[in-house]
């Protein structure tokens, strides 16, 4: 019966025919923002005090003004019931990577038997969710469960369906963040208040800055049947066993290749409903492994970022069923092949300019670029590990280090002309600073124009890599939420930022010229962040041991590696910058902890399940059929004889009982490890032990079963294999 499923779901799945997307006969900048509560819609449909206000709050970070609550919900209402809406929701993200919602209809009494569609202010600004249900790492008990969700007006409302979507934040009671878009607001306070009195040195016209992310989401794609018949993909998003197929992605053919017209339907899809919702996107491509693709929008600042790629996470789920298709974001769900990432491309900007660009027209305007890299780099640097634990995951883990994205060390990559310009401002005249910028390099082909050459090479095996205008934070992992990412990456250097303005303004206070005080104080950092920049080969061995030398966190362990965030320097950064208290990091750690033991702890059931109940049963009534095919020979032929025809079949038999022997000792293995972990009351030492004693198990128990799985008949496997997966179309 197995066999048979199996057999006819791949059959199904190769023909299945591409979904025909209805495509809007408007241009896309016409159908942009199409339900977005956006600043045109607010002109519309605000009074002009009112749409003033908000634009102040949305531009200029001005407080919100409750007053004029009323007003902005009854016409955020008239305009989503002409859209057919009937309930709202306050749309947060709680710390499960995910977002969370409860709707509420435009519904209440009129007192006369009928009822209202109506939509206040207070409902609009705040709401109450259950704060003891989502993950709070002990801040609230079950029985104190009230917290509270507020608006966040500068992350503009939208319709999915019928429901107006709210973003806000979510706190608890007493007045700890419970989500990621708290603590990445006040870290992009931080940096906007650091760097504009760093940028202020250079030109003192600066208002404000801003931090750009534009953030790169790959993915996997696999037939929605295949992916029903694997339990494993079902409960943990990858698959726990499975032998390589013959061809992966070797021949190199599949990255920027031809997209097949199933995927760019979906494509098509998921980027015509994100274009309303008003996420901008850009780019859509092939990626390297097989059924692997990457889609990115254009950049935008941070907090509407992270929100729009946590609603495109959203959107690519939905519309993968649409086409029989379901999509895979965990970093890693197919051995042999390339994991996932969602490289965060991160920039500062001012109201004149952007921080990270050069060259500049003068000496000065270098000396800022130079400034702001290193001092960016300072930040990396002093919180290196933290900035490893930001990404670090149960899932991400198993991307890390592999060769296709950046090792489990953070290191820089400025390329040779940044280098060079970094080392002359160490070492050279104050008169001679200058940067070379795109460079002329012909092709001498008549036909063909010529080509600008960036002033910085790629290295795709840095985790922070400077890529021109910007710093490519890589080693972020595909179904993470950005903002855990960027509210670190942004305290500490808003932290670096804030320490180099207060020493120069000491050098300035002692008599020194503005410019000498700031070079002084340039060259004590570039001296002081050289072990941070790597321009070399990530993946080597050798860079481990040199990484060492240098001083940088090496540890590979995630639950080891969260410890990172209950260091004194890093307790410090954050409660120094305002962003979280130590309460609330040891919070958030108890949260990494457990979640990390969760994930293990489920992929250990279902891989023994998988074991136990569906591989063992089918390899061992395959190991009869050769037994009772020896046996018969053996009645027909004399002793000699029957043994050189059966040769084959023993060996097989024997195979078949080692790595089926190896399967049902170490699963009972594996239950009893994580019996004794689960005894453990520590969350920290639990994580430790289900990392040191679980998911190692899982990995050598996997090799016998993908050992198998290349023994057994292949009509008699009962999950789809790698070859059938990876090449659905």
């Amino acid at each position: 019966m197995a066999e048979k499923l199996r057999f006819q779901v791949v059959k199904e799945a190769f023909k299945r025919k591409p979904v025909e997307v209805a495509v809007p006969t408007e241009r896309p900048s016409e159908y942009f923002g199409k339900y977005v509560f956006n600043k045109q819609k607010m002109y519309k449909y605000l009074p002009a005090k009112v749409y003033a206000k908000m634009c102040d709050v949305i531009d200029n970070g001005a407080p919100f003004d409750r007053s004029i609550a009323d007003a902005v919900a009854e016409g955020i209402k008239t305009w989503a019931m002409e859209h057919g809406v009937t309930h709202y929701t306050h749309w947060f993200q709680p710390l499960t990577e995910g977002t969370a919602e409860k709707h509420d209809g435009f519904v209440e009494h009129d007192w006369k038997g009928g009822m209202v569609e109506e939509f206040e202010g207070k409902l609009l600004v705040q709401q109450e969710p259950d704060a003891s249900s989502f993950p709070n790492g002990g801040i609230r008990s079950t029985f104190e469960a009230r917290g509270y969700s507020a608006w966040d007006p500068t992350s503009p409302v939208f319709i999915i369906g019928d429901t107006l979507m709210i973003p806000t934040i979510f706190i608890s009671y007493t007045g700890e963040a419970l989500d990621y878009k708290v603590p990445l607001k006040k870290a992009l306070y931080a940096v906007d208040k650091a760097a504009t009195a760093v940028a202020q040195l250079f030109n003192p016209d600066v208002k404000r800055v801003k931090c750009n992310l534009g953030w790169e989401q790959e993915y996997f794609l696999v037939d929605e049947d295949l992916y029903a018949a694997r339990p494993d993909l079902v409960m943990t998003g990858r698959t726990l066993m499975g032998h390589d197929s013959a061809k992966n992605q070797q021949m190199d053919d599949h990255y920027f290749g031809s997209i097949p017209a199933r995927v760019e339907n979906y494509m098509r899809d998921i980027e015509i409903q994100a274009l309303e919702l008003g996420i901008p996107c850009k780019t859509r491509h092939n990626e390297v492994a097989p059924n692997q693709f990457e889609l990115a929008p254009i950049f935008e600042e941070t907090n509407l970022a992270v929100d729009h790629n946590m609603l495109m996470m959203s959107i690519m789920k939905r519309v993968a069923r649409k086409h029989g298709f379901r999509c895979l974001l965990h970093e890693k769900p197919f051995k042999g092949v390339n994991g996932s990432g969602k490289h965060n491309n991160w920039s500062l900007a001012t109201d004149t300019g952007i921080l990270l660009h050069a060259p500049g027209k003068t000496p000065m305007e270098n000396l800022r670029f130079v400034t702001f890299i290193v001092e960016t780099l300072k930040g990396v640097y002093d919180h290196n590990g933290l900035l490893k634990a930001s990404i670090m995951s149960a899932t991400n883990a198993h991307r890390l280090g592999a060769h296709e994205a950046p090792p489990a060390i953070i290191s820089s990559f400025l390329g040779k002309m940044v280098t060079d310009l970094i080392e002359h401002v160490e070492t050279a005249d104050d008169d001679m600073l200058s940067v070379a910028g795109k460079t002329a390099f012909q092709l001498h082909l008549p036909s063909l124009p010529e080509l600008l050459i960036d002033n910085t090479d790629r290295n795709r095996t840095s985790p922070f890599a400077f890529t021109g205008n910007r710093f490519e934070f890589r080693a972020v992992g595909s179904e993470a939420n950005c903002a855990s990412a960027m509210l670190t990456l942004n305290t500490a250097v808003a932290e670096a930022l804030t320490n180099f303005r207060k020493r120069v303004d000491e050098l300035i206070e002692k008599g020194e010229a503005k410019e000498t005080a700031i070079l002084k104080v340039v060259r004590e950092d570039i001296k002081y962040i050289k072990p941070i920049i790597f321009n070399g080969n990530g993946y080597g061995e050798e860079w481990k041991e040199e990484a060492k030398r240098r001083g940088l966190d090496c540890e590979t362990s995630a639950p080891i590696v969260f410890d990172n965030y209950l260091t004194e320097s890093s307790v410090k950064m954050f409660e120094s910058m305002n962003v979280m208290t130590k309460f609330e990091l040891q919070a958030r750690n108890e949260i990494k902890w457990e979640t990390y033991t969760k994930k293990i702890q489920i992929e250990s059931r279902i891989f023994g399940d998988l074991c136990l109940n569906h591989i063992i049963p089918v390899v061992t009534k395959y190991q009869s059929m050769l037994i009772d095919n020896v046996s018969k020979v053996m009645s027909i032929f004399d002793k000699k004889k029957a043994t050189e025809i059966s040769k084959t079949n023993l060996v097989i038999i024997e195979r078949i009982s080692e790595h089926e022997s190896f399967i049902i000792e170490n699963v009972e293995k594996m239950i009893e490890a994580r019996k004794a972990a689960n005894r453990i009351d520590s969350e920290r030492e639990k994580a430790i032990a289900y990392h040191d004693t679980v998911a190692p198990l899982i990995e050598e128990i996997r090799y016998h079963v993908d050992k198998l799985e290349t023994i057994v008949d292949d009509e008699a496997w009962p999950l789809p294999k790698y070859r059938e997966l990876l090449f659905i179309r």
